[in-house]
């Protein structure tokens, strides 16, 4: 009768074997992609997930908590971070130009994609899992099946500042749940760093600000024990340290499971 240890010793060795088949390189991740914007172009592993031409998650969603990220201002051109991109939300909504020159369906001409979701597959120090629709976008024109048909491939990107078409206004999504004791608010739609590091908000007549916490993806919250009426101003702090206020946003009587909008 084979004794734990080695039993255990076969099961490890198994183990290894499994990650060696799938070809699974546990590539520690690089550093913390930040607000610093310059030329030049760093390298990367790009994947792609979902339907062929979609936006990646089946609820077109992801880590962040956005919805709809089929739709405008997305339109698909989304993806997943890594470690140092998505950081641990924080990542949520920065934007990368984005582009390939082999294999010879790349057009080498660069796109942009805005963080929408989180990707640990430890393949490469900066990884990014792109939808369909994003990685196709880096194609040849006529050649985008083609290219995703490559699976994997080396890319070079770049942080830049984030532009929404004109008339996208900073929303805030009051998260389903919420009520009067608790206030859960995902931040979207931030143009200059895209990504949100701090947020507060102060009612209507009074000075003080209340600091909320982070809660998941771009989603901040408060548990409190006095009600939290209304109307609120939110202020917001990108990752660069740009402060933002937006004056009575989330009116009297807000209801969760709402978007509102800067006027």
């Amino acid at each position: 009768m084979a004794s734990s240890s080695s039993v255990l010793l076969v099961v490890a060795l198994f183990a290894v074997f499994l990650g060696s088949a799938h070809g699974i390189a546990k590539v520690p991740p690089g550093p913390n992609i930040t607000a610093e914007y310059s030329d030049k172009w760093l390298d990367a592993k790009s994947t792609w997930y979902g339907k062929p031409t979609g936006a990646g998650p089946k609820d077109n969603g992801g880590a962040c908590g956005y919805k709809d990220v089929d739709k405008a201002p997305f339109n698909g051109m989304t993806g997943c971070g890594n470690t140092p991109i998505f950081k641990d939300g924080r990542g949520c909504g920065s934007c990368f130009e984005i582009k390939c020159t082999k294999p010879e369906s790349c057009s080498g001409e660069a796109v942009t994609v805005t963080i929408t979701d989180d990707n640990e597959e430890p393949i490469a120090p900066y990884h990014f899992d792109l939808s369909g629709h994003a990685f196709g976008s880096m194609a040849k024109k006529g050649e985008e099946q083609k290219l995703r048909s490559a699976g994997e491939l080396e890319l070079q990107f770049r942080r830049v500042k984030c532009k929404y078409p004109d008339g996208t206004k900073p929303t805030f999504h009051v998260e389903k749940g919420s009520n009067p004791n608790y206030l859960a608010i995902l931040v979207k739609y931030v143009d200059g760093d895209g990504d949100v590091v701090a947020v507060d908000i102060k009612e209507k007549g009074k000075d003080k600000w209340i600091e909320l916490k982070e809660s998941w993806g771009a989603v901040w919250r408060i548990d409190t024990p006095d009600k939290l009426t209304g109307p609120f101003t939110v202020r917001y702090t990108t990752e660069g340290g740009t402060k933002s206020e937006v004056e009575d946003v989330i009116p009297e009587g807000w209801k969760a499971d709402t978007s509102y909008s800067a006027k």
